[in-house]
């Protein structure tokens, strides 16, 4: 498997797995079992840390499929390279950079985060129209 197939890879298994964080901190709330396992129709009342997880899940999905389609469009389309390999390592990183200091809070190095991670996106992009 190549460098970007393997970050895409990971970058889905870090989206499936965000949600046993916030999930567990649903669970240690009180009443938060039976409202993970109900119908959920009220909002349960949890500490800013789970929500931010909510959000930083939220927002990966956002970004998930562009950055599959550019690493695939790379790959199928015979322009991944290394540099190709170098932003989806960027992004992969970047995006574990971006939940763990989403969870914690720190606001403005949340959003520089999140432009790194894209900058790893972007130098995908540009092997594409190369």
């Amino acid at each position: 498997m190549t460098t970007d197939i393997t970050m895409l890879v990971a970058t889905a298994l870090l989206c499936l797995g965000i949600p046993f964080i916030y999930g567990t901190g649903w669970f240690r709330q009180p009443g938060g079992a039976a409202w993970a396992v109900g119908n959920r129709e009220t909002p349960l009342a949890v500490p800013g840390w789970i929500a931010r997880a909510v959000q930083a899940h939220a927002n990966l999905l956002e970004s998930l499929p562009a950055f599959a389609i550019f690493v695939l469009a790379a790959h199928v389309s015979g322009k991944a390279n290394a540099a190709t390999a170098l932003g989806a390592t960027i992004f992969f990183w970047g995006r574990v950079a971006h939940l763990v200091v989403y969870v914690l809070g720190i606001t403005y190095l949340r959003t520089l985060v999140w432009w790194g991670a894209w900058v790893g996106g972007a130098m995908i992009v540009v092997q594409l129209f190369r």
